[in-house]
């Protein structure tokens, strides 16, 4: 089998380091590995396949003889270094928001759209959705083959992991300040994340709605190829280290029986279906956390509209919410488009 010289971007960090695993884990055909992360990461290293791996800073000449760059740097590092490597050559699959809303960069879940790959010639660049826009989809792609979508309502319930190494450390401690007697500080949130909700996940717009709603919103109908579906969300940051859970509600246009519904999402490439609750058996962000499927249940018709069904979807959002697509997208790539 081709190998092919890989470059992980922001390495060092929590999705750089599960992409790397990940890479391990799948036997992804690597020739090279090129471990790249800021001047902070200097002398540091990390190990793949049992070997010790030194960390590269990152710069514009980093990419030369580099097949696929799997980037989690941020939006701006991504944004000034991921067209750099597409010009050396490099095919760039991004995990940051600098390119999803592109419209000549494809935008891509390897279960739901993976023909969209082939725009990579474009710009050499593939974007990875948000995590929680990853999740729904690969719940909801079976949903529209079916029956078609007329809208969606979706509630988040995002780990504190999607913020960062500084934010599970931030829950840590509060969580323990908080059981002996103390008061939280907060310094990554607003408000104090233990044993609490916040209905604030990145910034606010002038619509109401916040960044982080409106790329669930935007993303959906880029990765569906279908403008006209309405979508309305409200994601809520909560005290789980991983593991995004979501309610999410789906107008259909055609009916779809609960049945249905439980027959093709357990027919959906990725998906697992836990949906006994006479046994307390739902999907558990505990239970998803280190898997890679996408847990689905608590499936039921909607009683309020004529066409409508209710779900409860679950995903560890660092891997199938990052390094896991990515790294789906560059087999894919690979496979496909490289060899």
């Amino acid at each position: 089998m081709k190998k092919f010289n890989v470059a992980v971007v922001g390495a060092t960090g929590a999705v750089g380091n599960r992409m790397i695993q990940i890479l391990e884990e799948r036997d992804f055909p690597v020739g090279e590995i090129h471990l790249l992360a800021s001047e902070r990461s200097r002398g540091k290293e990390l190990n793949f396949r049992g070997t010790p791996r030194p960390i590269e800073v990152l710069t514009e000449e980093s990419f030369k003889g580099i097949d696929i760059g799997l980037f989690s740097p941020g939006g701006e590092v991504s944004k000034r270094f991921a067209p750099a490597a597409a010009r050396a050559g490099c095919v760039v699959i991004d995990n940051t928001s600098a390119f999803r809303m592109e419209p000549d960069i494809p935008l891509v879940v390897p279960e739901v759209n993976p023909e969209d790959i082939a725009l990579y010639r474009n710009k050499g660049i593939i974007a990875n959705p948000n995590c929680s826009t990853i999740q729904m989809m690969v719940a909801l792609k079976p949903i529209q083959d079916a029956a078609g979508i007329k809208r969606i309502v979706v509630s988040t319930y995002q780990a504190v992991s999607g913020s960062g190494k500084k934010a599970i450390d931030e829950l840590e401690e509060q969580s323990r300040n908080m059981l002996d007697g103390g008061e939280p500080e907060p310094s990554v949130y607003p408000h104090a994340i233990a044993f609490n909700c916040l209905p604030h996940i990145d910034v606010f717009l002038d619509n109401g709605y916040t960044k982080e709603e409106m790329k669930m919103v935007n993303e959906t109908r880029k990765i569906l190829h279908d403008q006209s579906i309405a979508v309305t969300a409200t994601a809520v940051r909560v005290p789980v280290f991983y593991g995004h859970s979501e309610s999410v509600n789906v107008e259909t246009i055609k009916k779809i029986s609960v049945d249905e519904a439980r027959r093709v999402l357990s027919n959906m490439p990725g998906v697992k279906v836990v949906d006994n609750p006479s046994k307390a058996e739902y999907p558990l962000a505990l239970d998803a956390a280190g898997r890679n499927e996408t847990f689905v249940g608590r499936i039921r018709e909607d009683e309020s509209i004529e066409n409508g069904i209710n779900m409860w979807i679950v995903s560890d959002n660092i891997r199938k919410g990052a390094a896991l697509n990515a790294v789906q997208i560059a087999e894919l790539l690979a496979e496909r488009y490289l060899s």
